[in-house]
């Protein structure tokens, strides 16, 4: 395995921050699929629940994974976007050498890094992200989306400590809009695999519903799971993430059939 870290900027942020992608690239001959790793914290920080045991579950599907440490508060949007938008460049740069199909590279979120994620998926096109990272049309895009327990919405059933850490308290209106990515769904959004709990108490299942139906409005393929039972922030709901719930945890098996379908 290629097990690397890699300065995505290669340079240190003012405060001593580096957003880095972590590799777990497998070893052989075969092209593979991959998966980018958006791990959750609020855009206050990542969590290690959701990094690197989850690429490893992708590294046992068959997948290249990849995490991304991207950066949090105090730094604000677009800078996340961009970390994660240098990382699939990163990854599609590479792609010869580490064996990665550049046509089947999925983006996987959760919580906020589902928010992250989708936000990649619905604004991959700004012109501003092109004009950062000098990279043609469609470089950045990602081919599936999977979100899990994914914030999306800045509106009535948002989780709002996120959008403060990233955008600020007293964010624009026409950003809070922008961020609210339910809103900003279109026909180049890539197909969606979503999983979200029913009793999530931090960030409401409402935020998964929400982009499941921009999506249906939009005609884009997509699965949805609700789980009845289970908190916010399960991960791979498995003892070694502390979050044990055997259902939830059939989650992973169906996004990697899903993946397997699309990706075919």
């Amino acid at each position: 395995m290629i097990n690397e870290k890699i300065n995505l900027w290669n340079k240190n942020g003012d405060d001593g921050f580096i957003p880095t992608l972590v590799t777990y690239v497998l070893d052989g001959s075969k092209n593979r699929g991959a998966i980018l790793i958006c791990p959750g914290g609020g855009y206050e920080m990542t969590s290690d629940r959701e990094a690197e045991q989850v690429a490893l579950q992708f590294n046992a599907s068959g997948f290249h994974a990849f995490v991304v440490y991207y950066s949090c508060a105090p730094r604000k949007h677009p800078q996340p976007l961009m970390d994660v938008s240098k990382a699939m460049c990163i990854i599609r740069d590479n792609a010869e050498i580490w064996k990665v199909d550049k046509d089947k590279i999925a983006i996987c979120g959760f919580s906020a890094g589902g928010h992250l994620a989708a936000n990649l998926g619905v604004h991959w096109d700004k012109p501003y992200l092109a004009e950062k990272l000098h990279i043609k049309a469609g470089y950045n895009k990602p081919n599936a989306l999977l979100l899990c327990y994914p914030v999306i919405s800045s509106g009535e059933f948002g989780h709002m400590g996120s959008f403060v850490n990233l955008l600020g308290a007293d964010a624009d209106k026409n950003l809070l809009y922008e961020m609210s990515l339910e809103h900003q769904i279109s026909k180049s959004t890539p197909p969606t695999f979503l999983w979200h709990t029913f009793e999530d108490d931090c960030v409401p299942v409402e935020n998964t519903l929400l982009f499941a139906q921009g999506l249906r409005k939009n005609n884009i393929p997509f699965e949805l799971h609700i789980y009845p039972e289970g908190g916010h922030g399960l991960s791979l709901a498995t003892i070694e993430t502390d979050s044990p719930n055997a259902h939830v945890a059939t989650w992973m098996g169906l996004a990697i059939e899903w993946l397997k379908i699309l990706f075919k």
